[in-house]
């Protein structure tokens, strides 16, 4: 018997809808769920994107562009563009490699790094993340080993999960990941009869870590990959948002023999449109096109549209050049608050570029712990342990500086600067040792940055910085 729209189900509560799933209840699909569900994590930044819908949070946690630099007037007019001139080819599906018109848009964005690529040597994706996972779909079996930065990507290490990958982490200092751990490690793994299938790095303005890989190290990363054809994923999103130093040569532009290369839309134009690629050797492509087509079938054709009425309108590179004026500006605040507001036992990088800053605390503060303290004063970030396998990162933390404003840099600073003084002042009164407080400040510090990292933490890559003067 059908009811009418106020009646009500039994067990609803008067609600008229199910009640929310209890531990009982999820145990009686336990038996459905796949071997890989056990493994399979939650994505930190993911967790805390419902946050960014909170007025009262200043979130320093997502990787987060800010979209209201993209003026209104111009978003209206590229979608009356796309209506007027694509709308039939908008609303259908496309190929599963993306259309010829975003492939030549995506030519020019790679041209603009020092690459040039052909449209057959590219797979125009839902997002730079769909990259990675297609790659793992490519090239994985379960337990097969994967070599990453320590730290790495916290949205890479859910997907390596997802696909039961054994992840072996090298350490990182300020010139990128350590060749000579890595080439041990290797050859560790091969007197175990491990062989990787690839080796994933963020070379440039590292996501969490703020570094850059030093050109030395790039070269010998190819020469590695070419003399054991040993494949690398280089995920480079934030390689046109410098601030200051010359640009380097990326990975595939030394040698695309053994390179596959992963980029987006989403940090020079919008993360919305969700539109990413890759660039690899053919018989990889090829593979990852058939993989894609189990999964989405194609990216938007709507999306597709929009990037190429948008780069048919003018001058990409003009919007790109005025986030970089913004992103350097709110860099800049980031580094002077945190040097006015973290205790002097807090250490953190510099980056050149990118969106983030990764600060360590004293080794007794627990950002985990931290971060549930910091929410109460209504400030995010991401805990280290997030962008680890082993469980390091216990007192770092990932700051980005490219979501929010200014003013609200400096408050969330402040914020997270009062519950890490709490901590510090805790601390000393369990142990009796005496805090170093954060303010009384030499207005130049003349310590110099350290060149490596003595312990596994890539926050000991630079000593405090006093706050810095501004030029003019």
């Amino acid at each position: 018997m059908s009811r009418g729209p106020g009646s009500v189900g039994p067990g609803t509560g008067g609600s008229g809808r199910r009640p929310r799933s209890t531990a009982r209840d999820i145990e009686r699909y336990a038996a459905l769920f796949a071997e890989r569900t056990k493994v399979m994590k939650s994505s930190a930044m993911r967790d805390l994107m419902a946050l960014t819908e909170r007025d009262d949070v200043i979130s320093l946690a997502g990787g987060l562009p800010d979209t209201s630099t993209f003026p209104p007037d111009s978003y209206a007019s590229l979608m009356r563009t796309v209506a007027a001139d694509s709308c039939a080819r908008a609303l259908q599906y496309g190929p599963t490699e993306g259309f010829a018109l975003v492939k030549r848009c995506i030519s020019e964005v790679m041209r603009a790094e020092g690459m040039e690529i052909e449209a057959d040597e590219l797979l125009v994706t839902t997002g730079g993340q769909q990259v990675i996972d297609l790659v793992c779909k490519t090239l994985l079996d379960p337990g097969d080993v994967v070599v990453a930065e320590a730290p790495t990507y916290p949205g890479a290490i859910p997907t390596f999960s997802a696909y039961q990958a054994d992840v072996v982490q090298v350490t990182m200092d300020r010139d990128g990941m350590l060749i000579d751990e890595l080439e041990q490690t290797l050859e560790r793994l091969e007197r175990e009869a491990r062989r990787p299938k690839f080796i994933y790095t963020v070379p440039n303005f590292h996501n969490p870590a703020g570094v850059t890989m030093s050109l030395e190290r790039r070269h010998e990363l190819v020469r590695i990959a070419g003399e054991r054809e040993l494949l690398v994923l280089e995920d480079n999103p934030y390689g046109l948002l410098r601030y200051e130093g010359e640009p380097l040569p990326t990975l595939h532009s030394l040698d695309d023999e053994f390179i596959v290369y992963a980029s987006t839309f989403s940090k020079i134009l919008s993360p919305g449109v969700r539109l990413g690629w890759a660039a690899a050797p053919a018989p990889i492509l090829e593979k990852m096109n058939i993989g894609k087509q189990g999964s989405d079938l194609c990216s938007s054709s709507i999306s597709q549209c929009f990037v190429s009425a948008y780069f048919d309108s003018g001058p990409w590179d003009e919007y790109v050049r005025s986030l970089v004026e913004i992103y350097r500006r709110r860099r800049d605040v980031m580094l002077d608050a945190l040097a006015e507001h973290f205790p002097r036992e807090a250490q953190w990088t510099h980056p050149q570029g990118g969106l983030f800053i990764w600060a360590t605390m004293p080794p007794y503060i627990d950002t985990t712990d931290l971060l549930a303290r910091a929410l109460e004063e209504h400030v995010a970030f991401v805990p280290g342990r997030a962008a680890f396998i082993d469980g390091r990162g216990g007192s770092s933390m990932r700051l980005n500086f490219s979501g929010v404003g200014e003013e609200e840099i400096r408050e969330g600073i402040r914020r997270i600067g009062e519950v890490v003084r709490e901590q510090v002042a805790l601390y000393g009164t369990l142990t009796g040792a005496r805090p170093v407080s954060a303010p009384q400040r030499k207005e130049k510090d003349d310590r110099a940055p350290r060149s490596s990292i003595a312990e596994a933490e890539l926050a000991k890559v630079l000593q405090l910085p006093a706050k810095r003067k501004r030029a003019g």
